[in-house]
């Protein structure tokens, strides 16, 4: 009998502690198919946040790291320097990306660094109680803008594809969902160009997760899913933003 579906190698069989309906354990499922599929398990070195994603070394079947917060680009900058042959990847919550690290992801990127970025916004801070975030959406209510966010009080939410796409060196910039099975789809395919980029010696590249977080929204997981297409998706347009060969 052929085998359609199956646990990829590159994911440990563990029961994951994410709180139902987070995507966190989908984007983890396809990172870890991606290891499989270009064979990197035995030479791919992860960096790991402070965040809901801080346990990933319980969850990928390879070498992971633990970076100070938001300082994962700078950890993978010199664990890439030194070991050049290795796969190095970061994975990033939004509160790290577009906060505490913008600076560190801004400047591993204008630098070209040969490292691949996977940033999964879930638009609040999701570990520490659902606040607001760089990347909550104008209205969106959380606990510490329970009227919903305003630009006038707190600026705009940060598009940090768009925003690296202004740069000169990065080589693969991209914003998916995975929501849906067609979206999981989609996004596998994206995540597989940006490995590539790295693989092939190209340059830094980054796929942004557009990820439900219904706990932090006080949503139920249906409705997250819903809300993601419906509100979420209006700011953060889905997409490849660059794709350079």
């Amino acid at each position: 009998m052929k085998v359609v579906f199956k646990r990829p190698k590159s994911l440990k069989d563990k029961r994951f502690h994410f709180c139902p309906g987070c995507h966190h354990g989908i984007i983890h499922r396809l990172v870890a198919e991606t290891l499989d599929y270009f064979n990197l398990r035995e030479k791919a070195i992860g960096v790991a946040p402070v965040g809901c994603a801080v346990f990933l070394y319980d969850y990928l079947n390879c070498d992971i790291t633990e970076s100070p917060h938001g300082r994962a680009p700078a950890v993978a900058t010199g664990i890439k320097r030194s070991l050049p042959d290795r796969f190095v990847f970061c994975y990033q919550g939004d509160g790290e990306i577009t906060a505490i690290g913008t600076a560190e992801i801004i400047h591993a990127a204008n630098r070209g660094e040969l490292i691949t970025v996977i940033y999964v916004n879930n638009a609040v801070y999701g570990m520490t109680g659902g606040q607001m975030a760089p990347t909550t959406v104008v209205g969106q209510k959380t606990t510490t803008c329970p009227y919903g966010r305003s630009p006038e009080n707190s600026g705009y939410p940060i598009r940090m594809v768009e925003l690296l796409n202004t740069l000169e060196a990065p080589a693969f910039l991209a914003r998916v969902k995975v929501n849906s099975p067609r979206a999981v789809r989609e996004a596998r395919k994206v995540l597989r160009r940006a490995f590539e980029k790295q693989i092939n010696g190209i340059g830094f590249s980054m796929v942004e997760f557009l990820s439900a977080c219904p706990t932090g929204w006080r949503m139920d997981p249906i409705f997250a899913c819903k809300w993601i297409d419906e509100e979420m998706e209006c700011y953060f347009k889905i997409g490849i933003i660059r794709d350079r060969e």
